[in-house]
């Protein structure tokens, strides 16, 4: 498409036609994950990128000026800004990366030696699940499940957006489950 549809779609997104921001999204998405994936190097934060800058261009469709550039340079930016945020907040994480995971063998309750013993087994399983995801969604579902935070807690833990730590804890425990054969 060109600049003029572009300039078209956009007003009408920042008048809040769906079906205009949909032809839009059809249209850069492809561009602008490339732009995200280039800087961010990583599959699931590039489409975590993309997915802010979506809803950051819907909400802020109203104050592009055409003056300083065409919407696709616009939206470019918006998406650079966003997998910049992300490489900061990565960066900040693996300064505080967690000295250890949580202890699960430590009982909550006396247990007979059988009981024990069993939860042991799954919880060694579950550390060995958690050992082969990738660093953040480890760190996220161990913050969010076995250290008790809130999702929110967990954003300011880690520095991240909700959505982004809503995406991994998502993702992690989908990959959990088929690592534990759930």
């Amino acid at each position: 498409m060109n600049t003029s549809i572009h300039l078209k779609l956009l007003s009408a997104v920042a008048l809040g036609d769906r079906k205009a921001f949909d032809t839009l999204y059809q249209d850069t998405s492809a561009q602008l994950y490339a732009v995200s994936l280039k800087l961010l190097k990583h599959k699931d934060l590039a489409e975590d990128a993309l997915q802010d800058a979506f809803v950051s261009i819907w909400h802020k469709a109203a104050e592009y000026q055409k003056d300083r550039g065409t919407v696709l340079t616009w939206m470019v930016s918006i998406v650079r800004y966003r997998a910049l945020d992300i490489l900061r907040a990565n960066n900040v994480r693996k300064e505080r990366q967690f000295q250890t995971r949580p202890n699960l063998n430590e009982p909550r309750v006396k247990q007979t030696p059988h009981v024990y013993f069993m939860q042991s087994r799954d919880r060694a399983k579950i550390d060995d699940c958690l050992d082969e995801l990738d660093p953040t969604q480890a760190d996220a579902i161990s913050l969010a499940y076995f250290r008790g935070y809130t999702h929110k807690e967990v954003c300011q833990y880690m520095s991240s957006p909700l959505g982004t730590v809503k995406s991994w804890i998502r993702r992690g425990l989908h990959s959990l489950r088929g690592c534990l054969g759930l």
